[in-house]
């Protein structure tokens, strides 16, 4: 959706794209096979749709603006605008052909009216120009849900676009994948970049190619909440902050989505978890390809004559009372106020509580 001769976004294409995906998918809705009764019933009464996007990082940086920034915001907004007035005009006009999703058809005499009345009330819909309520109310519309944003993390990575309205990650980074452990991903728009511009210095790219882990977590929230104003179901977003980040901090992150009209949000401290999908260097994961590994001794056949006399010096290393602390090797480990502690560097164990 981007022109990158004019560094603006294409929005004929993008409404032209919209008006075709919102048919697309409620075709979908009838093509599915429905395996459930209730299934069935349910899909075909609300013709719930969800158009999202991929590569909204991509379209900024084509666009040269920064993700996160006051004049990124007010581009995403107008997009996210265009999106979804754009598809429920479009729902509106199936509606007109194929009638209104049933579960807003009333039985009774005046019913449907008082329905559609209720639809165009609810707070989402009261952000809508006024000729999609009016629209709404002559025709009813032809699905009650047509917005979301989901993650596209593999789907994203292999068409090489950032996933889903997340930023960068990073530009070059290990991936945890399916076909192997820690996979390298370099993102292509760096590349094509740096093709046209051939004075650009690699190690010193523009400010509209922040990252992930660059953008204050109050940013990744303020991007989220600008785009929930124009999606009626739910989006997939990842506040990321950096390691060290307090739980006071982080409740300041969700207050701050909840008041900016978010329906849910997710915030990731760097290195909280033992392992992560997504990650910036290897080192933790592999090892030096010129590292020397030990070769495992080899086995050796022990005399059967011999046997007890080895054994005399064994040492069980362990947890369990009586072993060998395995912390300093020199304690031995009690049982000490109902934890297994070792008396020589009194480290704690095993706890029988």
């Amino acid at each position: 959706m981007a022109n990158k001769e004019t560094k603006t976004v294409d929005f004929d294409k993008l409404r032209k794209t919209v008006e075709v995906g919102v048919r697309m998918q409620d075709n979908v809705i009838d093509a599915t096979p429905y395996f459930l009764p209730e299934n069935k019933h349910q899909a075909l009464g609300e013709r719930r749709v969800g158009l999202g996007v991929m590569g909204l990082h991509d379209l900024l940086i084509y666009c040269e603006t920064n993700y996160g920034s006051e004049e990124g915001n007010v581009l995403v907004d107008k997009v996210f605008e265009t999106i979804a007035t754009t598809a429920y005009r479009a729902s509106i006009e199936l509606a007109k052909e194929k009638g209104s999703f049933p579960f807003l058809v009333g039985e009774e005499d005046g019913e449907t009216n008082r329905l559609r009345e209720a639809f165009t009330q609810t707070g989402f819909m009261q952000k809508m120009p006024a000729d999609i309520l009016e629209g709404v109310k002559e025709y009813g519309i032809r699905n009650s849900h047509l917005l979301t944003v989901a993650p596209t993390g593999s789907t994203g990575t292999m068409v090489g676009v950032a996933t889903g309205l997340e930023p960068y990650f990073s530009f070059s980074y290990f991936r945890s994948g399916r076909l192997g452990k820690f996979i390298e991903v370099k993102a292509d728009i760096v590349q094509e970049y740096l093709d046209s511009h051939p004075e650009a210095d690699a190690n010193n790219l523009p400010s509209w190619f922040v990252s992930a882990m660059e953008l204050a977590p109050e940013a990744h929230a303020d991007v989220q909440c600008v785009i929930q104003r124009w999606i009626d179901s739910s989006i997939s977003k990842t506040v990321n902050a950096p390691k060290g980040y307090t739980v006071d901090q982080v409740e300041k992150v969700y207050e701050r989505l909840y008041k900016g009209g978010a329906k849910g949000g997710t915030v990731y401290v760097d290195g909280s978890r033992d392992t992560q999908v997504l990650t910036l260097k290897a080192e933790e994961n592999t090892f030096d390809e010129n590292e020397e590994v030990e070769p495992k001794e080899k086995g050796k056949v022990v005399l059967v004559d011999t046997i007890n006399d080895l054994r005399s010096t064994d040492v069980t290393i362990g947890n369990e009372v009586g072993n060998t602390c395995p912390v300093c090797r020199e304690g031995t480990v009690e049982d000490l106020g109902g934890c297994n502690t070792c008396t020589s560097c009194g480290a704690q164990l095993k706890c029988g509580l």
